[in-house]
């Protein structure tokens, strides 16, 4: 597999396998399908796994535990998070060591490289979920760098799905984030997560993130779901993936010309995107795994079929 530079952090898989499929957020599996999952893409040449409590309630963490028992492989590196949200200031380096703690106990683990901010960074009086920018500011991000000093983490980083101007604010400070995870599709689209109302601009939180040597990891490469065959989970007909399902009708047919699967070729797409280090894979089950080791091994997409793409969804409606 194509290996990459991940900013400051060094080489890391083009591919990461994350664990919202395997803690069952998109769609069932089981235990010994998710571990299996796991094991097979360390076989596969993916040097990164990346996971949440918020994966099943701890599902995502507790697979990579009984997959390894507590040694990860050589050269295989993880990353958990902690939805902090806006609690008391004097509250925060307590709250992430304590979720920190428990993430560990789950992975079996004494430390992970990478410990993330999950969720939304948003601005000072924001009506809605996420952790102030004041508050990040004063608060969390001097928790970070401290738990980065003792060697519990390795390094921190902050989710790229809150609000866009905070988040361009937050990566032009230092000490910017060691890494981000930022939507990475082609629509562009951050679908049901977004809860905000300025423009996403995920390329230019990207563009931002590399200009500041922030390892950047794609996520929602499929848009969950709707850049595939068909969405595998009950959505009402108004849900923003099903609106962008119907919107990337295009782009399923440009698929079936080029004889690729659309899960594969959005695959192909955003690994093809400048300024990605990883892109995170969404997948519950080996046969999912399989089809996106493949599409990693096909390579880039020319400048031609990424511009056939871009043409196929521009302008089209949900």
């Amino acid at each position: 597999m194509e290996t990459r530079t991940f900013g400051k952090l060094g080489p890391v898989s083009a591919l990461t396998l994350g664990g919202g499929g395997t803690g069952g957020v998109w769609g069932a599996t089981t235990r010994e399908e998710a571990v299996e999952t796991v094991l097979a893409a360390v076989e596969g040449g993916i040097t990164f796994l990346d996971v949440a409590p918020g994966y099943g309630n701890g599902e995502a963490e507790r697979v990579v535990g009984e997959a390894f028992g507590g040694r990860l492989p050589e050269g295989v590196r993880i990353s958990t998070k902690h939805h902090l949200g806006n609690v008391p200031g004097g509250e925060v380096a307590g709250t992430l060591r304590q979720a920190l703690a428990a993430s560990l106990d789950r992975l079996r683990l004494e430390r992970v490289d990478l410990f993330f901010l999950h969720g939304m960074v948003v601005p000072d009086g924001f009506e809605g979920r996420g952790t102030p920018r004041s508050l990040f500011v004063e608060a969390a991000r001097p928790a970070f760098e401290a738990m980065v000093a003792e060697g519990t983490i390795g390094a921190w980083g902050v989710s790229g799905v809150g609000v866009p101007s905070a988040l361009l604010e937050t990566l032009a400070e230092d000490p910017a984030p060691a890494a981000i995870q930022c939507v990475a599709n082609l629509l562009d689209s951050p679908g049901g997560m977004r809860a905000y109302h300025e423009d996403p601009r995920p390329r230019e939180l990207i563009a931002a993130a590399n200009a500041r040597g922030v390892g950047v990891m794609g996520i929602r490469a499929v848009q969950a779901g709707a850049l595939t065959d068909a969405i595998d989970r009950d959505l009402p007909d108004d849900h923003p993936e099903v609106v962008d399902f119907r919107r990337a009708a295009p782009f399923r047919a440009l698929a079936a010309e080029v004889g690729e699967s659309p899960a594969s070729l959005a695959h192909r797409y955003t690994l093809s995107m400048e300024g990605i280090a990883t892109v995170i894979l969404g997948v519950k089950n080996r046969a999912e795994l399989s089809e996106c080791l493949e599409a990693e091994a096909k390579g880039p997409l020319d400048a031609e079929l990424m511009a056939r793409i871009d043409a196929a969804v521009a302008g089209s409606q949900g």
